[in-house]
């Protein structure tokens, strides 16, 4: 069995307040501060473990790709919702991910807020079917599109676009912090829950391309996950 699955952060702004050399109530000085101290790249987007989990979703997918069932989680209550996480992914001993930059952030974000509450990983998070590199049981979009870095790597939006599917209409990003401070948890998830369906269709698109499914069976399984993206969207714009 496969898991799709996405993570929705905030900045956890205690943590950043003990790692920065001149910590401010002021959550935006905090921020540029800790952008200029902790973060490793251009952009200035902290590094996973300083960020707090306020959302997940996940989809259980057979071999062939077809949905099993659904699981989510958003509220403020960080250690309850990686619990609730870390049951679900018990469900199956030898599970297999499929994920946009899960190597890079999500997977990373879990073992170290896992970390930060004392919570305990399924052991196969820590396989060397998972941790490879290269694994294919361990499937990463951007790794898959850009030959494992050898190309640029793609936005999941932009991949959107290509295939001609609109991606992110229920919000970006960087408007979560936003949205959780005004309750707005639904919409989070439905965010979060838009980017799980749109990694599944991109990656439904990809197993076509590269001839692992035949095009009847891609087909079925493309409309069911537009319709579905389609609800999604439907039921934010109301």
């Amino acid at each position: 069995m496969y898991f799709v699955f996405d993570i929705e952060t905030i900045p956890d702004y205690e943590f950043i307040s003990k790692s920065v050399s001149r910590p401010t109530e002021n959550n935006t000085e905090l921020l540029e501060l800790a952008s200029e101290e902790l973060a490793r790249n251009k952009s200035g987007f902290l590094p996973p473990m300083y960020h707090q989990m306020v959302s997940w979703v996940g989809i259980w997918i057979d071999d062939m790709g077809s949905p099993k069932s659904e699981h989510k989680w958003s509220g403020g209550n960080e250690k309850e919702g990686l619990a609730l996480l870390i049951d679900c992914l018990s469900s199956y001993k030898d599970f297999r991910l499929i994920h946009h930059n899960g190597k890079g952030f999500d997977i990373p974000l879990m073992l170290y807020r896992s970390m930060k509450h004392g919570l305990q990983l399924p052991a196969r998070l820590n396989n060397q079917d998972i941790r490879y590199r290269y694994s294919k049981d361990n499937v990463d979009l951007v790794d898959e599109f850009s030959n494992f870095g050898a190309s640029s790597y793609p936005k999941l939006k932009h991949l959107g676009l290509l295939i001609g599917v609109p991606f992110k209409q229920t919000g970006e990003g960087n408007q979560v912090s936003e949205m959780f401070e005004n309750g707005q948890l639904k919409e989070i998830e439905h965010y979060c829950l838009e980017d799980v369906i749109a990694t599944y269709l991109i990656w439904l698109h990809y197993r076509y391309t590269v001839g692992d499914f035949k095009e009847d069976h891609y087909s079925n399984l493309k409309e069911r996950a537009t319709r579905k993206l389609q609800q999604i969207q439907d039921m934010t714009s109301i």
